[in-house]
């Protein structure tokens, strides 16, 4: 019998054969890898790249110096009782505290924690709106913010973000919020709140969508409330009451971190993604739907440690 003959990949193919497709698939990996590392190198520069986010030096002002300065809070909790795993809160208080409160202290902003006010009927982000409703009577404006934020540009004061973002500052024809969108829509992490009549039913409206409560996820059900309470809004009372930044980065920016998620978004987003990516520069950061928050504020996010003995330029 003919001795059969040796196939291609056969057992005494030459041994650079064997070797090729692993190296080929090796080098792809890395170069993948390298430039998903030069995607966020560049996107984290995206504010020397001519972005506009940070408000410019001249618009770093607490307004009108003829009209009396309009009292801030910043109003946020975290709650660390329940969870663990990747996404978990816990650590992020004493992370981020220090940070806004100093910055709070710096500008001559109310600073409040209100974890004390968190109803366990529900989801903890839901008592956003209770923290939020507290301050309303005290202040002239509340900004909310998350806890997993973390301000990195402690030289933006928040009426500069107001007045970029509304084109003034008068305080009486201001609308009643002021919040960013991302890729899903207005997201409730960040906003501001008027202190008005509307704005208290707007609350209350929104505590009492109860339908939209939602257990056992990353996902509570506060987040979409808010949007349909907004998208309820006639347009006349939409172009009043709320207004909505173009540019997310205002005070609402989201790290870019390499992943195929975040490729996808880039590819079918890239305007949303500028908008919103964060860059040097910006004045908070939000790591919404990052896990290990703790390590990313640490070791990351705050580029320049508050300190209390700083000067307070825009205090009263």
């Amino acid at each position: 019998m003919a001795p059969r003959p040796q196939t291609r990949w056969g057992k005494n193919r030459p041994p650079e054969r064997r070797i090729w497709l692993p190296l080929l698939l090796l080098s792809s990996l890395l170069l993948a890898v390298a430039s998903l590392n030069a995607v966020a190198a560049f996107l984290r520069r995206a504010n020397d790249l001519g972005r506009r986010c940070a408000p410019r030096p001249a618009e770093c002002t607490a307004g009108d110096v003829t009209s009396p300065r309009r009292r801030i809070a910043i109003v946020s909790f975290s709650d660390e009782s329940e969870g663990g795993g990747r996404r978990s809160f816990r650590g992020v208080r004493a992370a981020v505290e220090g940070n806004k409160r100093a910055y709070a202290e710096q500008m001559g902003y109310g600073y409040v924690d209100a974890r004390d006010l968190v109803d366990r009927s529900r989801p903890p982000n839901w008592s956003k709106i209770l923290a939020v409703r507290s301050q309303l009577p005290l202040y002239d404006w509340v900004f909310w913010n998350d806890a997993d934020t973390v301000v990195t540009n402690p030289n933006t004061s928040l009426e500069s973000i107001l007045e970029a973002a509304l084109g003034h500052g008068d305080f009486e024809s201001s609308p009643d919020l002021v919040v960013t969108e991302d890729f899903n829509g207005v997201n409730s992490g960040l906003f501001f709140v008027r202190r008005s009549k509307w704005s208290e039913n707007f609350l209350d409206a929104w505590w009492n969508q109860t339908s939209f409560v939602h257990f056992g996820s990353t996902k509570s059900g506060d987040n979409a409330a808010m949007k349909h309470l907004i998208n309820s809004l006639s347009a006349e009372e939409l172009s009043v009451h709320v207004h909505i930044p173009q540019m997310q980065c205002l005070f609402n920016s989201y790290p870019w971190v390499p992943s195929w998620k975040s490729v996808y978004r880039l590819i079918s987003s890239p305007v949303v993604t500028w908008q919103g990516v964060y860059s040097d520069g910006d004045f908070m950061a939000h790591l919404a739907g990052l896990d290990e928050k703790k390590k990313w504020i640490e070791m990351v996010l705050v580029v320049e440690p508050l300190s209390n003995d700083k000067a307070a330029p825009n205090s009263p």
